[in-house]
């Protein structure tokens, strides 16, 4: 198996994303492609011992798409190194690819190179995000800003496959983020997913609040892309003050503080529960071909684990997978687009 993987996209590239590369070939079976300008790639090689770099192949990519250019623009650029990392899954030369660069060139590029699976009409990113009692997924976190009733039901139809391939769920629980409980509550496009939800062949249990992302009573949260990286992005923020409130606090009551770790354990701590790093990337479901979409801010760890959460998905076959799941739903499916 191998992974292509753009080695000129994220803030701290290519530097990350090598070392990164270098830490995933360590623990996956397969092999890593780094994709993009080849005497950078090289150089930072030269900088970390011959571990892991039998394991290590390079493509040339001339060009890089900055963070903050147009998607137009970017997905015209001919020799990206986000778009050779697509095109080498296309040809079979991979089988995924991983970016922590420009994410919606990433997701346009994937989309337009791959294709979407047969009865979807958007791809959508998902993203597991940690709870009490385990993990959880959220979809979409990002593709989509703005979402028609068709596209939830396909995310959360999308998402439950997923929970049931790669965390091994059986009957996964379903729930639709809304702003209450309630039948009556929500808008329109919330009120219309829930009527259809009911009438998919998913374990759909209603709506969940704000309140009830983190407490893993719901395996499943669906919402359009814009409130779910509202979301995502607050949960990093949380990961970096929480340690930093509670000691600050704590370090006002001496009685208190004798019972507390350091502030650097209760950081791990907290990191090792919450931090995005911890999950690596998000896949973006719905195309045919596996892409997964890193933080533009990922150093070498949470490339490794994006790395390996593309060889997990490779191995699952998730994509085919998820494609029969749209069988099962197709005549919703049509007649909704209809």
């Amino acid at each position: 198996m191998k992974i292509a993987l753009d080695a000129m996209g994220g803030d701290f590239a290519p530097r990350a994303v090598v070392e990164g590369a270098l830490l995933a070939v360590r623990e996956i079976e397969g092999s890593v492609t780094l994709v993009g300008q080849k005497d950078e790639i090289i150089r930072e090689l030269s900088q970390f011992d011959e571990m892991g770099k039998e394991k290590i192949d390079i493509v040339n990519a001339s060009q890089v798409i900055e963070m903050k250019e147009p998607i137009t623009k970017a997905i015209r650029k001919s020799d990206s190194s986000i778009k050779v990392s697509a095109e080498l899954v296309k040809r079979g030369e991979a089988d995924a690819f991983v970016s922590m660069g420009h994410s919606g060139a990433v997701m346009a590029l994937g989309m337009i190179t791959f294709g979407k699976i047969s009865g979807i009409a958007r791809p959508a990113l998902c993203a597991v995000i940690p709870t009490l009692k385990g993990s959880a997924v959220l979809i979409d976190v990002g593709a989509n800003v703005d979402s028609k009733p068709i596209n939830l039901v396909q995310f959360a139809i999308m998402g439950e496959a997923f929970v049931r391939i790669i965390l091994e769920r059986e009957n996964p629980k379903v729930g639709l983020l809304s702003n209450g409980e309630e039948d009556i509550k929500g808008n329109e496009t919330t009120k219309r997913t829930h009527s259809l939800l009911k009438d998919c062949s998913i374990n759909y249990i209603g709506y969940v609040e704000g309140k009830d992302l983190l407490l893993g009573d719901t395996d499943i949260i669906v919402c359009d892309g814009f409130t779910g990286n509202v979301i995502l992005k607050m949960g990093e923020g949380f990961v970096e003050l929480l340690p930093k409130f509670i000691m600050k606090r704590a370090l006002s009551n001496s009685e208190v503080v004798r019972y507390l770790p350091s502030i650097e354990e209760f950081e791990h701590l907290i990191r090792e529960k919450f931090d995005y790093n911890e999950y690596g990337g998000a896949p973006l479901l719905g195309v045919k071909g596996i892409c997964i979409v890193g933080h533009g801010r990922s150093k070498a760890k949470a490339v490794k684990n994006a790395i390996r959460m593309a060889e997990e998905l490779v191995r699952r076959d998730v994509v085919n997978k998820i494609e029969k799941e749209f069988t099962v739903n197709i005549k919703l499916s049509r007649s909704l687009t209809n």
